[in-house]
Order: C-alpha cells, then sequence, then structure tokens
C-alpha cells in the first residue's frame, strides 16, 4: 500500500491519475445526458439559451422591441 502512495504522490504520475479520473467523469456525464432520448432532446433544447435575450422570458414587449419605452436615457 506504501509503494502505491507513493507512486500516486509523485508529481509525474499524479498527473496521470488526475488525467484518467477526470477523464472517466466526463465521459460517464455525457453517456448518462445523451443515453436517454427524452434527456437528450431536452438538453438539445437547451442549446441556444445562452444566446437568448436575458429578459425575453419576463417582458412580454421585449420581442417587439418595446422595452426600453418608459426609460430616458
Amino acid at each position: 500500500m506504501a509503494e502505491i502512495w507513493n507512486w500516486i504522490t509523485d508529481l509525474g504520475n499524479s498527473k496521470i491519475v488526475a488525467l484518467l479520473l477526470f477523464m472517466s467523469t466526463f465521459i460517464v456525464i455525457v453517456i448518462y445526458l445523451f443515453s436517454n432520448r427524452r434527456r437528450s432532446t431536452r438538453f438539445e433544447s437547451y442549446r441556444y439559451i445562452p444566446l437568448d435575450d436575458e429578459d425575453s422570458h419576463l417582458d412580454p414587449n421585449a420581442a417587439s422591441g418595446d422595452r426600453n419605452k418608459g426609460e430616458r436615457s
């Protein structure tokens, strides 16, 4: 057990262990997200959320461009 601990704590080897850990975690998350068709469709529908107008769901007039009507510059 002490030899394994010494091998892991070596800086060169710990990078390999961290790479394998993070890569396997990433692969498991991707498989989880896209394995179920309903879940996959739902996450694909979230694809453009960062590009949407942030307040469009709060202001019904945002689509027509009337959002700044009541504000003064």
